[in-house]
C-alpha cells in the first residue's frame, strides 16, 4: 500500500465524493416526492394515476438502473430530449428510487388501522384531511426501516452512474486506476468513501426509527 499515492489522489476522490453526496441528496428527495404521490394515488384509488403508477412501479422495480440509463442517455436523444450525463443520473435514480419508495409508503399507509380512516371519514373528513391528519403521520412511522433501507440501497446505486460517465466515486476510481494501475490504493480509497457516507447515515437512519418509534408508543 502506496500511502504517498493516495495523497495524491485525494483531490480527485474528494470531487467524486461530493458530486456522489449531490446525486445521491437530489436523487432521494425526489424519489421520496415520487413514492408519496404513488403511494397516496395507490391507496385511495385515485382513476387513472393508480393505474399510471401501478404500471410505473411494476417497471421500474423490475428493470436493472443500469438498462433505464442507457435508455435515458441513448435512446432519449434519438427522440429529441438530451439530457447532460448528471441529470440523467438523477432522472434515473428518481425513476427507478421512486417505485420502491412508493411499496414503502404503501406497507405504511396500509398499515394503519381502518378503524381510525372510518372514523376520520364519519368525521366529514376528505381524502386529503385523511391523508394529512389520519394515514400519514401513523403511515410514516410503520414506514420508516423500508425508506431506511432503500435510502441505502440508493446510495449505492450512485455506483453504477460511471457508466455514463458521470465523475462520481466509483468513476473517478475507474479512471485513476486505468491511469495508473495502482488498484489496491484506489479501491481502498473507494471503500473508505462509501464507509464515510453509510456508516453515519445507517447509525442516523437506526437512531431516528428508535426515536419515533418510542416517542409513538410513549404517547
Amino acid at each position: 500500500m502506496d500511502w504517498s499515492v493516495i495523497q495524491q489522489s485525494l483531490p480527485n476522490f474528494l470531487t467524486g465524493f461530493r458530486l456522489t453526496l449531490w446525486l445521491s441528496l437530489v436523487g432521494i428527495i425526489g424519489a421520496l416526492v415520487v413514492g408519496i404521490i404513488a403511494s397516496f394515488s395507490q391507496y385511495f384509488k385515485v382513476p387513472v394515476m393508480s393505474q399510471f403508477f401501478d404500471a410505473y412501479v411494476a417497471v421500474a422495480r423490475n428493470t436493472p438502473l443500469l438498462i433505464q440509463l442507457f435508455f435515458l442517455y441513448y435512446a432519449f436523444p434519438v427522440l429529441g430530449w438530451k439530457m447532460s450525463a448528471e441529470t440523467c443520473g438523477i432522472v434515473g435514480l428518481i425513476f427507478l428510487g421512486g417505485a420502491y419508495m412508493a411499496e414503502g409508503f404503501s406497507g405504511g399507509f396500509n398499515g394503519v388501522s381502518q378503524s381510525q380512516v372510518d372514523s376520520g371519514r364519519a368525521l366529514g373528513m376528505n381524502n386529503w384531511q385523511l391523508a394529512r391528519y389520519v394515514i400519514f403521520p401513523q403511515g410514516i412511522i410503520l414506514s420508516m426501516p423500508a425508506l431506511a433501507a432503500n435510502v441505502i440501497f440508493l446510495i449505492k446505486e450512485t455506483s453504477i452512474f460511471s457508466v455514463i460517465a458521470i465523475p462520481e466515486l466509483t468513476n473517478t476510481t475507474l479512471d485513476l486506476i486505468g491511469m495508473y494501475y495502482h488498484s489496491n490504493e484506489y479501491l481502498f480509497i473507494l471503500v473508505v468513501a462509501y464507509a464515510i457516507i453509510l456508516i453515519p447515515l445507517i447509525l442516523l437512519l437506526n437512531w431516528l426509527e428508535r426515536s419515533v418509534r418510542y416517542d409513538t408508543f410513549r404517547n
